[in-house]
């Protein structure tokens, strides 16, 4: 498979360099993800396919993958949009429903729709088997690791769940919505599973040093982060705390937080 690698236009401090959006087949083309609606984005569109997408299919429902439908919408009135159904966002617009085990047909083979929660409640990877192929939305970032955000519907638990589903696939290669192709994306998933080991045990160590505060803890593992990462911070402490109070290994009590059982 070979889709066209469209940017989206919109880099920044939460989206890095700024999202890609990828563009499969050339006569009805599937776009994956639309963007924010920047004139630039919808040019290159344009450009690769002369009649626009057919279809965009939203990875997930966070700002930088999805704002972009009204823009595509106004200028390729035809096109069909398709989401996992939750979180609902545009109601306006008829989505339509992706759950997992579907099947989106594409000039290039099809792709086969995995629900893959963590990052955002209705998260959805994509693999083309014959390639070995994930178009994995916000599940891995070359160089980086991947927000949790424990207040708007990430799960940490969940997204570790999600992350040992792909392992299994064994994928040749992953196409993310920000950063590079990852070529082994077997390696990043371990290193990431590891990562996420080492700073349990940082928010265990917190806990039990008698920090019972997010931001307390946050400071404590994250003594030197500038402000503007600051909050991605702090809700990567809380999806872990989410996390350990669910296996009852903390215990929560209103904004304070102990060691449990």
């Amino acid at each position: 498979m070979k889709p066209a690698f469209l940017h989206a236009g919109n880099p920044g401090p939460m989206t890095g360099d700024g999202n890609w959006t990828y563009l499969i087949g050339g006569e009805r083309p599937l776009l994956i993800d639309a963007g924010v609606g920047n004139s630039s984005h919808l040019d290159a569109i344009a450009a690769a396919s002369q009649n626009g997408p057919a279809h965009v299919l939203v990875t997930h429902g966070h700002s930088d993958h999805i704002t972009g439908v009204s823009a595509l919408r106004d200028r390729w009135p035809s096109v069909i949009f398709s989401k996992n159904p939750w979180p609902a966002r545009d109601p306006d617009l008829p989505w339509q429903r992706l759950d997992d085990g579907a099947i989106v047909n594409t000039e290039e083979g099809d792709l086969e729709v995995l629900h893959t929660p963590g990052h955002s409640p209705d998260h959805l990877t994509l693999w083309h088997a014959d390639s070995r192929t994930l178009f994995v939305g916000d599940m891995l970032v070359l160089g980086s690791t991947v927000v949790i955000p424990a207040s708007h519907g990430g799960s940490l638990a969940e997204y570790l769940q999600s992350l040992n589903r792909i392992l299994r696939l064994n994928p040749a290669r992953a196409l993310p919505a920000h950063g590079p192709v990852i070529d082994d994306p077997a390696a990043l998933i371990h290193h990431y599973v590891e990562h996420r080991s080492q700073r349990e045990q940082q928010v265990i160590e917190s806990l039990a040093a008698g920090l019972s505060t997010v931001d307390a803890i946050t400071s404590k593992i994250y003594p030197s982060i500038s402000t503007a990462l600051l909050p991605m911070a702090r809700e990567s402490v809380l999806a872990h705390l989410h996390k350990l109070e669910a296996e009852t290994r903390a215990v929560r009590s209103d904004a304070h937080w102990s060691i449990g059982s």
